[in-house]
């Protein structure tokens, strides 16, 4: 059965290798966790349609590899992404420490309005943390980035996180700030209707005033 979708996001998912990007993508999808990962090998894909405050979305997922040899396969990825999942592993702070590098990639190649959530994965290896909630916490806080703590392997936080982004984005084009029209926003309509809807707030009362109805 067809089913109306109202908006197609384009999402990446960035980070350093080896901390739980392709199993974050999986819990996402398939619900449950990815037993078998190895390493990406350039770039995995991946969609779902969820539902967002009354709206049908699709989110197209990019799933890139983290190690440095593929950096620049993956790079040619970034362009035209609306949202992003940022991952370190809570228990690896060389992780953390790149996340600078993957934050300046995604906001030069993708879009300066790119919608980032940072997400510190394996939180359920708390007994292993090299990098405190409070830390990563003020980090999102000095970048602008949503941030959250996540499981893949319990799935803790995984669906929240995807839509959360999601959620984000939405707001920001119903407040205006974000323009799906624009090239390159990583946004496309569903359904050709919605364009209407985006009129600017007072464009309605205006028209209605000049025609006196």
């Amino acid at each position: 059965m067809f089913t109306r979708r109202d908006f197609l996001f384009k999402f990446l998912v960035i980070g350093s290798a080896g901390t739980g990007k392709s199993c974050l993508l999986h819990q996402f999808i398939e619900n449950k966790f990815k037993q078998d990962s190895n390493h990406t090998i350039g770039v995995e894909f991946g969609s779902r349609v969820v539902n967002v405050g009354g709206k049908t979305v699709k989110l197209q997922i990019w799933d890139t590899a983290g190690q440095e040899r593929f950096r620049s396969v993956t790079r040619s990825y970034y362009r035209g992404a609306a949202g992003a999942l940022l991952v370190y592993d809570i228990t690896s702070r060389e992780t953390y420490n790149a996340l600078t590098n993957w934050l300046t990639d995604a906001r030069t190649l993708a879009s300066p309005n790119i919608v980032i959530i940072l997400c510190g994965n394996k939180k359920d290896l708390d007994a292993d943390r090299e990098v405190t909630f409070l830390e990563a916490s003020r980090f999102a806080q000095e970048n602008e980035l949503l941030f959250l703590e996540t499981s893949a392997l319990t799935g803790e936080n995984v669906e929240e996180g995807f839509l959360k982004c999601a959620r984000t984005i939405l707001n920001k084009i119903e407040s205006g700030e974000l323009d799906p029209e624009r090239m390159g926003s990583g946004i496309q309509y569903g359904d050709t209707s919605l364009r209407q809807l985006r009129q600017p707030r007072g464009s309605a009362a205006q028209a209605k005033q000049q025609c006196n109805c």
